[in-house]
């Protein structure tokens, strides 16, 4: 579900209720625990959190006109989503969240390559959430785009 919202307070504004807290706990989430140089924005719809033009110039390698994005939250028709490209670019990450997850969610883990989805919000796990986005530094996260991402 696209979102037109101008800044995260609106996007949220506009949720259904069931869902409102949940984005709401998420983007604190990721706001206390997020280290410094990332940036929040409204992005493809989404709230967003990215490496900003002012730290690397270059921007996105698809879009260059965007700041190189590094976590999504959005609240889709049937889940509410993280996405995670630090996850996708970085096996060793990937698989500490796989397996902390399964030992601190009693559900299933439902993801694809960047994106968890939680299809009942009483389980989304902010503790796990927090320390997943405290684990990468915005240099690390250049880092790792430009070896995984952007020369492939």
């Amino acid at each position: 579900m696209r979102s037109d919202a101008p800044n995260p307070e609106a996007y949220i504004s506009n949720l259904p209720e069931d869902r409102k807290s949940a984005i709401s706990s998420l983007r604190k989430t990721i706001l206390k625990n997020l280290p410094k140089g990332f940036e929040e924005v409204m992005n493809y719809g989404m709230i967003g959190y990215v490496v900003p033009h002012s730290i690397y110039p270059e921007g996105y390698h698809c879009s260059p006109e965007l700041p190189l994005p590094f976590i999504n939250i959005a609240s889709q028709k049937n889940f509410v989503a993280l996405y995670h490209s630090g996850m996708y670019a970085d096996k060793v990450l990937y698989d500490w969240f796989v397996s902390e997850y399964s030992k601190r969610v009693p559900t299933k883990l439902d993801m694809g390559k960047s994106c968890v989805r939680f299809k009942n919000v009483a389980h989304i796990p902010y503790d796990l959430l927090g320390e997943l986005c405290s684990k990468m530094t915005v240099d690390q996260w250049i880092a790792l785009y430009e070896r995984n991402i952007k020369s492939k």
